[in-house]
């Protein structure tokens, strides 16, 4: 790539051959704890295993050779009119800063919003390793609206993030 040049990135729904590397990724991050990527893997394994599932869409980001350069996770939140939950979001750490992250939110927006979504949810960690995380989201016009103190253990407290497309919810 040429200096001052954005990176070329394809994003396209996730297949089976994306899911090890995506688990590698998020192990060499060190931001997620094996239980984490767990979980992860798991929501990627209901999005590849069953075609008719609406809770999950599950993109992965494409580097120009083609590695997976990061992915994304979301669904809409049962129950509700309009409003997805943003499961996952990571970008590979030798892409970061490159603009895949922002890449990929704003496909999630646009497939949100396309399906009548109104509100975007993030939900993350108070803690030190996921001060990039909310910076990110800060930064992409999530504003926090709620906070749980000593949600995941003592000292740890669950920030949770929104971002409104229509006015009817937004403050």
């Amino acid at each position: 790539m040429r200096p001052g040049t954005a990176p070329l990135i394809t994003i396209r729904p996730t297949r089976a051959e994306d899911r090890d590397p995506i688990g590698d990724m998020l192990s060499r991050s060190g931001a997620f704890r094996r239980e984490e990527i767990d979980v992860a893997l798991e929501l990627i394994d209901a999005f590849l295993q069953d075609s008719s599932q609406n809770d999950y869409d599950v993109y992965t980001a494409l580097g120009e050779e083609g590695n997976v350069a990061g992915y994304a996770c979301f669904g809409p939140v049962p129950l509700t009119r309009g409003t997805f939950d943003l499961y996952w979001i990571a970008v590979d750490p030798s892409a970061h800063r490159g603009g895949t992250g922002t890449r990929l939110l704003r496909h999630v927006e646009e497939i949100v919003k396309a399906k009548g979504g109104r509100l975007l949810v993030a939900e993350t960690s108070s803690q030190p390793p996921y001060e990039k995380a909310r910076s990110f989201y800060r930064k992409h016009e999530f504003r926090e609206v709620a906070r749980i103190e000593d949600y995941y253990t003592p000292g740890d407290d669950m920030v949770i993030f929104g971002k409104y497309f229509s006015q009817s919810g937004a403050h």
